[in-house]
């Protein structure tokens, strides 16, 4: 499934749903990159780890609301933060995050049905 993303000040991107065990455990490892306006939503997901990927990427955590808790820059062969609250997390590519602000809502609706 693909979702559109979008909070207040512009920021938007399309993304598509890691809902499953296999889908979040693969995430974004030994892919090239992510095109831009692209990111990968991580449903009941807390933590993330950069194993086996090729590039750095901006991590952002998510509460029950789709609330920011909090953002950062996450680089190859890292884990990152354990954020207490933290329900679903997006992957962007690097600096793709600079607009969110903590304590912001994310709106996120779904775009199309990905036939797999």
């Amino acid at each position: 499934m693909i979702v559109l993303i979008e909070e207040e000040n512009g920021f938007n991107v399309q993304a598509e749903i890691a809902d499953t065990f296999l889908k979040r455990l693969l995430g974004l490892m030994f892919r090239p990159g992510l095109n831009e306006g692209n990111g990968l939503l991580l449903d009941s997901c807390s933590r993330i780890h950069t194993c086996f990927m090729r590039f750095p990427i901006d991590v952002v955590y998510l509460d029950h609301g789709n609330k920011v808790l909090k953002r950062e820059t996450v680089y190859p062969w890292r884990l990152g933060s354990f954020v207490k609250g933290t329900r679903k997390i997006l992957e962007l590519n690097k600096g793709a995050a600079r607009k969110l602000k903590t304590e912001k809502q994310l709106f996120i609706s779904c775009v199309e049905e990905r036939r797999s």
